[in-house]
């Protein structure tokens, strides 16, 4: 096979290797490219919604995979941290909208490292661990990705195509010059996972719950094994990092999001910042971006690493049409589509849903909390909030975008 004709990926996250896996199965030979040494199994995204699924169940065995490793979640909560349970909303209310009406919570690793493994038994797809993408030329026949390795050899790779899902930093973004406009939140999100069974403290408890308070809102997500607890922190008590990790520290937090005596185990913890930032462009002649290099955004409501994925199988698709001779103007319905989710749906619905969870204003709060509660009150409302948040309807939507 000519070296050329493939296409080249930057970044094995979700994204580029939904991608991956989506053109392999059309028969189009790939290189993916990783920086690590090998797939990261930290603590990142974990909501897989509905339509996401949908998608996985084109690849044989592996929405099974997930759903063995992960756990269904029927429904989600807003709740109020003096008030308990405002809104619950039922996932069954899709059963007629997609084959998957629930959330599963599933380590996003998982995901890619079953890709991988796919993947890995294809002689059309080859890998290229530590390896940093940090150039990008292109002419009319081609694209030429300059990577970089630990020892600061240099290595050219050419492809016909070159998809660029390398993450909020992404080298092939800024190598083209694109620009990744947005703000970042002030508060940082520190993520812990621990043993506790919250499901049983708590009474009438969904595996998925958004906290809200006037003072210090969170959230809780249930998994296979662990239950995640996501609290905001301030950003004069996150400038001193040691101290917001400090195991006395997070014990005095999550004995204030539930007392327990006997103390709380935690297994993981990280801290991170949070950006809401689009692309300005999702591509540029034979290059485009995915995932988190096109768009990124808080995590309350689980749509960055979805609309990750949504943007995998729909570049995918596109390249696999342009591959066998349609014309390449295809792939700029591409941007116009998923840049438009990822401004109207993305970051609008995760903004909302901070704003409600932080939300000081007592009138306010009682004008949101009335709304979510005539919302699951009427049938297709609560129908409709869920087509929504579960980013079906914005898949919808995409069929009127030329």
């Amino acid at each position: 096979m000519d070296q050329a004709r493939r296409v080249l990926i930057a970044g094995a996250g979700p994204a580029g290797l939904v991608a991956a896996a989506a053109l392999a199965a059309e028969g189009i030979p790939v290189t993916v490219v990783e920086q690590a040494r090998d797939l990261p199994d930290d603590l990142r995204a974990s909501t897989f919604h509905p339509p996401t699924l949908d998608m996985l169940a084109r690849f044989p065995g592996v929405v099974e995979a997930l759903v063995a490793q992960g756990l269904i979640c029927p429904t989600w909560q807003f709740r109020d941290r003096r008030d308990g349970v405002i809104a619950t909303f039922e996932m069954a209310r899709l059963a007629d909208d997609t084959a998957h009406p629930y959330r599963l919570q599933c380590e996003q690793w998982r995901l890619t490292r079953m890709l991988r493994d796919i993947l890995a038994a294809n002689p059309d797809v080859a890998f290229l661990y530590d390896a940093r993408a940090s150039g990008v030329e292109q002419d009319a026949d081609g694209v030429t990705l300059t990577v970089e390795r630990p020892d600061g050899a240099a290595e050219r790779l050419r492809g016909a195509w070159l998809v660029g899902a390398d993450g909020a930093r992404s080298a092939v973004r800024r190598a083209l010059g694109i620009g990744f406009e947005g703000m970042t939140i002030p508060e940082t999100y520190l993520t812990l996972s621990t043993t506790f069974r919250f499901e049983e403290a708590i009474p009438d408890l969904a595996n998925i719950a958004y906290i809200s308070d006037p003072e210090e809102w969170y959230v809780l997500l249930q998994t296979a094994g662990l239950w995640r607890v996501l609290l905001p922190t301030a950003p004069e008590e996150a400038a001193e990092e040691a101290r917001m990790l400090d195991p006395a520290r997070i014990e005095q937090r999550m004995q204030a999001v539930w007392p327990n005596p006997a103390g709380y185990e935690i297994r993981h913890r990280t801290a991170y910042r949070v950006h809401e930032r689009v692309a300005d462009s999702y591509g540029r002649g034979r290059v485009f971006l995915a995932g988190d290099a096109a768009h990124i955004n808080n995590p309350l409501g689980g749509m960055g690493m979805n609309g990750g994925v949504h943007d995998a199988f729909n570049l995918a698709g596109k390249l696999a049409q342009v591959w066998r001779g349609a014309d390449p103007a295809l792939l700029g319905r591409y941007e116009r589509q998923r840049r438009k989710v990822a401004l109207d749906v993305v970051q609008a619905q995760a903004l909302r849903n901070r704003q409600v969870l932080n939300q000081r204003d007592p009138a306010v709060r009682r004008a949101f909390h009335d709304e979510l509660r005539a919302t699951v009150a009427d049938p297709a409302r609560h129908r409709a909030y869920l087509l929504r948040s579960s980013m079906i309807q914005s898949l919808r939507d995409l069929e009127e975008v030329a």
